[in-house]
């Protein structure tokens, strides 16, 4: 698919100098913990000295959802969770030049200010990385089995993403 940054494909078929091989694999690091994350992990695991843009998402416990003060949350998944992650980053790799992926989700009870989720992406182009971390997120939102409990300040609770 044609880009502004040349044609877009997999490690294999995409490079900026002739003879460049590809990593390995590119994805580099892949986790969902019940401990608190870390940012330089995430954004260490994802340097390439052949990536000219790196892109990384943080997301944060908010105090609020759907004008509700949210006072705690807990998340849950599936035992296939873990695969499931593998599989989004497995298709963000194949659609984009990835140099480098890593993806971590915590599980357990956070509090409003803790880091829930931390994805990042380099690419040898800043727009590719922009475009790659995106999917990356919303796929994992959408598809990876991850549930939260939300507990609001009025009692009330809620649980967001379960069937």
């Amino acid at each position: 698919m044609p880009t502004p940054y040349g044609t877009m494909g997999t490690m294999a078929d995409t490079h900026d100098h002739p003879g460049e091989q590809a990593a390995a694999d590119p994805i580099k690091l892949l986790a969902i913990r019940d401990t608190p994350l870390s940012v330089d992990e995430v954004f260490r695991a994802v340097g390439d000295d052949a990536a000219g843009g790196t892109t990384l998402f943080v997301g944060t416990v908010r105090n609020h959802d759907g004008g509700a003060d949210v006072d705690a949350l807990g998340y849950s998944c599936h035992p296939t969770a873990e695969a499931e992650l593998r599989r989004v980053a497995e298709k963000v790799v194949a659609d984009f030049p990835v140099r480098a992926l890593a993806a971590v989700h915590r599980v357990g009870d956070l509090r409003v200010g803790d880091l829930a989720v931390v994805v990042a992406v380099s690419c040898p182009h800043r727009g590719e990385a922009f475009e790659a971390c995106r999917k990356l997120i919303d796929d994992l939102k959408h598809e990876v089995p991850i549930w939260k409990h939300q507990t609001f300040s009025d009692g009330t609770e809620e649980w967001v993403g379960a069937c």
